[in-house]
């Protein structure tokens, strides 16, 4: 048995293989994203997590031949390394495991842990290549100052453009009635009020506006449009840096894949796709795999030295997955 757990901004995803192939048992538990929490959410996380999966596998932890826990900011308070690489210890009662952030996840599913170069869009952004044994990270300096072509990051630009409508220093578009139907607006004003005062800001709360610009920008909105083209651009500008810094020879493939929800977004997505093919011309891009929770666990069988066979990968690919708990 191999555990897969991806973390991520709204939720913690866990997933339990088989060597053959077979997805065991799933879990989903809230988001292990601690910095609005505290670090000592992440041990509450992972041990109702995994206490979820191997209740439903009839298994316990000590079964687990390794485990690959991708948790959303590792890596990015040098402090808190240590205390995150310790907390599996507890739960799983063995040290069969690697604690990284959340972005190998993303890359280990789409790309079936193989070389090339994952860019993830979901509630942050960033990119995660590996080639010839060296992984690169890109992005993801989050949302105050990065997580460019991001949920947040489109939703902020759309709430900018809401305001500059609302004010008359934009034509006004059909994102104006979007966001205040969405919202329940009284007056447009009352924006800050909802975001400031009722969510303190809250950055999930914020990036899930982001599909409200995808259905202005569906309705005509030339500024929505505009935004989710440009944070189409970002996200490519974020794989040509990171196959710059792998040292990819300009005449070698790069594999290129995706994950997160903000792909979901017809006019990012393709957007993406272009400006990507602008910028280099041996790019492959592929649909993912597999989702990121299923390359964590994927990870961790390579991290074992154990890694799927090519038949066991087919049926991982086309057999339904147990149901989650």
């Amino acid at each position: 048995m191999f555990l897969g757990v991806d973390g991520g901004g709204t939720k913690t995803a866990f997933c339990l293989l088989t060597a053959d192939g077979a997805v065991v048992a799933q879990a989903t538990s809230v988001s292990s994203y601690y910095f609005s929490e505290g670090i000592d959410l992440v041990p509450r996380v992972l041990k109702e997590g995994i206490g979820a999966v191997c209740a439903t596998a009839g298994i316990t932890p000590a079964d687990i031949e390794f485990a690959f826990f991708g948790i959303p900011t590792y890596g990015e308070v040098s402090d808190d390394v240590a205390v995150l690489d310790a907390a599996p210890r507890e739960v799983l009662g063995h040290d069969r495991y690697r604690v990284d952030n959340d972005m190998v996840c993303g890359w280990s599913g789409s790309l079936g842990a193989t070389d090339g170069i994952n860019v993830i869009s979901g509630t942050g952004s960033m990119t995660y290549g590996e080639r010839a044994g060296r992984g690169l990270r890109v992005g993801g300096w989050s949302e105050l100052f990065g997580d460019e072509g991001s949920a947040y990051w489109i939703a902020i630009r759309g709430l900018q453009a809401f305001t500059r409508m609302s004010d008359g220093r934009q034509p006004a578009g059909p994102l104006l009635d979007v966001l205040r139907d969405h919202l329940e607006l009284s007056a447009d004003l009352d924006l800050i009020d909802v975001v400031l005062n009722r969510w303190h800001g809250d950055r999930g709360r914020i990036a899930a506006l982001s599909p409200l610009v995808t259905r202005a920008a569906d309705r005509g909105d030339e500024a929505a449009a505009a935004i989710l083209a440009e944070a189409g651009r970002e996200l490519a500008r974020l794989v040509e840096t990171t196959r710059s810094r792998l040292g990819y020879p300009v005449d070698e493939q790069v594999l290129v894949s995706y994950s997160g929800g903000t792909f979901k977004a017809r006019q990012v997505h393709e957007e993406f796709r272009q400006h990507l093919h602008t910028l280099h011309d041996r790019y492959d891009l592929r649909q993912p795999l597999y989702p990121p929770v299923v390359g964590a666990a994927l990870y961790a069988a390579k991290q074992a030295r154990s890694p799927l066979g090519a038949d066991a990968l087919e049926r991982l690919r086309t057999t339904p997955p147990a149901t989650a708990a």
